[in-house]
């Protein structure tokens, strides 16, 4: 098993819309870790841990975001390796 560490910076309508709870239960049904939290730019940031295809549907599914969400971009970066073993959401 592979694991890839990533951590993803999501730009647009992300904060007072759910966004973080959507991503919460997005990474806990593919088995991903990590945590997330709203940056006090309106920017939200990810950091996802798990295994290499569950990270790639994961980031697709960040893309789409919630039903309340407007996604206008989303920076993939390859993060260093740090164990998690949750998906937490930071405040």
């Amino acid at each position: 098993m592979i694991l890839k560490s990533v951590e993803l910076t999501v730009k647009g309508l992300v904060q007072g819309v759910g966004f973080r709870y959507y991503v919460r239960d997005e990474a806990k049904q593919l088995g991903i870790s990590g945590w997330v939290k709203n940056l006090s730019n309106g920017d939200v940031l990810i950091l996802a841990q798990g295994e290499e295809s569950g990270i790639d549907e994961f980031i697709e599914k960040i893309k789409s975001g919630n039903s309340f969400a407007r996604i206008e971009e989303v920076e993939v970066k390859e993060a260093g390796e740090e164990m998690l073993n949750d998906f937490q959401i930071k405040y």
